[in-house]
């Protein structure tokens, strides 16, 4: 290994990209072996517990509950990197102190931008 230092890279990234391909290559292999030979109204149905599926699938949903949940998920984690930063607060360097006061600054930032929007209001 020492004549070719870059060998074990190379073999690593070869490994990399030739097993999801032999992977894909089972399952398509699988696949076509073993699909069901006529598909027909019944196996195509939704299955919903036994239950005959009645109604139309498509009913409007309101996706505000998702936004609530991505902005805390946003500023939960915030948290998580501002944990750090406290903990060491006084043995960091200016410039660690400006990388969170750029950090915060954009969180502040996106929560004047929803806040604008009106992404926090509950309707």
């Amino acid at each position: 290994m020492n004549n070719h230092s870059y060998a074990f890279l190379a073999l690593f990234g070869a490994v990399a990209v030739a097993f999801p391909l032999v992977l894909l290559g089972v399952a398509q292999l699988w696949f076509r072996f073993f699909q069901p030979a006529k598909p027909s109204g019944s196996k195509n149905s939704t299955y919903e517990c036994g239950i005959a599926p009645t109604g139309d699938a498509w009913i409007q949903f309101k996706a505000h509950y998702y936004l609530y949940a991505i902005l805390f998920l946003i500023f939960d984690v915030e948290v998580l990197f501002l944990l750090p930063f406290a903990v060491a607060f006084t043995g960091l360097s200016t410039g660690a102190l400006l990388a969170m006061l750029v950090f915060i600054l954009l969180l502040a930032e996106g929560l004047v931008w929803a806040w604008h929007r009106g992404h926090l209001e509950w309707q």
